[in-house]
């Protein structure tokens, strides 16, 4: 696996200066920069509730998924996955981030507060196929439904 400078170098390389990028994140109290997307990866965003249960299907069938964010309270995961995706993407209730937006990035390997990587990149350029990633949203939201029903505090229904 390559190292978290590595990764730096691959995400920072999308940006449109890439010395700025870097410098952000290493005096930006947050470690987070914008990144543009639709350049090397699009992200698809999901809800948290079906993001994990996906991520746990895609890491049963994948050795190395592309990265993946979590946002501060684990509410919603960005999956990234080939620029263009985006602009193909039909699925309701996931966002896609693709060319002409921009994404909060932490750095790789540095601790922050709100966006984490749950999978962080390794520099490579690794990313998540989409039909892989469709195939998991659909088996993990099988498992969810096969789950007893719950209550709106969270209690048995």
């Amino acid at each position: 696996m390559a190292s978290a400078k590595t990764a730096v170098e691959w995400l920072a390389s999308v940006a449109p200066d890439p010395d700025a990028c870097r410098w952000e994140w290493e005096r930006n109290p947050h470690g987070v920069a914008l990144l543009p997307a639709g350049r090397a990866w699009d992200v698809l965003i999901l809800p948290g509730e079906l993001g994990y249960p996906t991520l746990d299907v895609l890491t049963r069938i994948l050795d190395h998924p592309g990265p993946v964010l979590v946002d501060f309270g684990d509410n919603r995961m960005g999956f990234f996955v080939p620029p263009g995706t985006a602009a193909r993407w039909l699925g309701t209730g996931i966002r896609s981030v693709g060319a002409g937006t921009w994404i909060v990035v932490p750095r790789p390997g540095r601790q922050t507060g709100g966006v984490r990587w749950l999978v962080p990149p390794d520099g490579s350029g690794t990313l998540t196929d989409p039909a892989l990633l469709e195939l998991a949203m659909h088996e993990a939201a099988a498992e969810l439904a096969r789950e007893p029903s719950r209550g709106p505090a969270g209690e048995d229904g």
